[in-house]
């Protein structure tokens, strides 16, 4: 492990495994599945210190349920997967979110449906922005453009997911999970400055007993509640907080698009290709920009909007086959025009495709 502030080779994997064990984490449980293989195994071999504990469970669905027993207990948990697996964890996060359990979890997408392919893609979108399992809820969603913001988003998760009890996902691809970049690794924090659970966490009920024998009740940290308008009491409740979550977390990235004529909307790693398309077209005087959401729950819609009220038609640039592409169009309420440029399988668009298809848009403005 390396000291703070040393820039250190990394693959995207595991520097999110060593931001999470810098940002506290002490539990993790998973269970292997490429692309996302180095950060379990990173995990396996560097989660070895004092009260901590690492389990490769016997399936996704065992390790997503550990992870909630020990976020019940007020550890700083997390699991990792790729599509098929988080597919298959999204029970575990339901009860997660309807218990207001605070765990980060980590996606790296891999093509679909399906088995599909271990290539990267970004076809989960819509299972990641829109909660995943049954029944009303959100998650946090911080989608990373390489392996330095793979990092600090990793960090950042944790500290969210307990200041709002609630899952905090990093929605990555294989492209960045695999990459290597140098980066500087978040700094490490201590034990004592990590929030207080304890008034709300399992646990502790045998210390400092007093006459009754316990300190406090027994908690009993459960999603279920059988009384109709109860549960739509905490539900409505939860909704709340997401509403103060969209007024204060949104985060995105604009780059150029002051003086754009055509903005291209893209996260993650069909991002880093844009930005190469927009540098291209500077180059020869065509003014592109580009719009990078880095939440993609809560949407940064508001800004999205702002461009729309300016005029300015949008390029989503996506691989997947239109997903991203309909929070842009209900951002914009058809104000412009909102183009699409999809991959899906694991293709990846290349910085000359895109290019192509945003002079071929702003000919046709002509």
């Amino acid at each position: 492990m390396s000291h703070d502030g040393e820039r250190v080779l990394m693959k995207g994997n595991e520097a999110i495994a060593e931001a999470a064990i810098r940002s506290g984490c002490t539990a993790y449980f998973g269970y292997p599945i490429t692309p996302q293989n180095e950060l379990i195994a990173y995990m396996a071999a560097n989660l070895t210190g004092p009260g901590t504990v690492f389990i490769q469970a016997e399936s996704e669905v065992s390790a997503i349920n550990m992870v909630y027993g020990a976020a019940a207990a007020g550890a700083r948990a997390m699991t990792s997967s790729s599509s098929p697996g988080i597919s298959l964890k999204q029970e575990g996060i339901s009860y997660a979110a309807g218990a207001d359990l605070p765990l980060v979890y980590v996606n790296v997408v891999r093509g679909g449906p399906g088995l599909g392919s271990i290539a990267p893609a970004q076809s989960d979108y819509f299972q990641s922005t829109r909660g995943g399992g049954h029944g009303d809820y959100h998650v946090i969603v911080l989608s990373p453009d390489g392996v330095q913001e793979a990092a600090d988003l990793t960090a950042l998760a944790f500290d969210l997911a307990d200041r709002w009890r609630m899952p905090a996902l990093i929605l990555a691809d294989g492209v960045i999970g695999q990459m290597m970049e140098s980066i500087t690794l978040p700094p490490r924090k201590a034990a004592e400055s990590l929030p207080d659970k304890s008034s709300w966490a399992v646990g502790g009920m045998g210390k400092n007993r007093g006459a009754d024998g316990n300190v406090r009740p027994a908690r009993h940290i459960t999603s279920i509640n059988l009384v109709p308008e109860e549960l739509e009491a905490l539900v409505m409740q939860r909704y709340e907080k997401y509403q103060q979550i969209r007024e204060q977390e949104v985060r995105f990235e604009m780059t150029s698009c002051d003086d754009a004529d055509l903005v291209l909307v893209a996260y993650g790693t069909s991002a880093r290709v844009c930005l190469g398309a927009v540098q291209m077209a500077r180059k020869q005087g065509i003014k592109l920009g580009l719009f990078r959401p880095i939440t993609l729950w809560p949407f940064p819609e508001t800004a999205l909007a702002g461009l729309a009220d300016r005029g300015i038609p949008l390029l989503t640039v996506e691989m997947s086959m239109g997903q991203l592409v309909e929070d842009v169009r209900l951002s914009t309420a058809g104000k412009v025009p909102v183009h699409l440029l999809p991959h899906a399988g694991g293709v990846i668009p290349t910085e000359e495709e895109v290019f192509g298809k945003a002079c071929s848009i702003l000919e046709g403005l002509k």
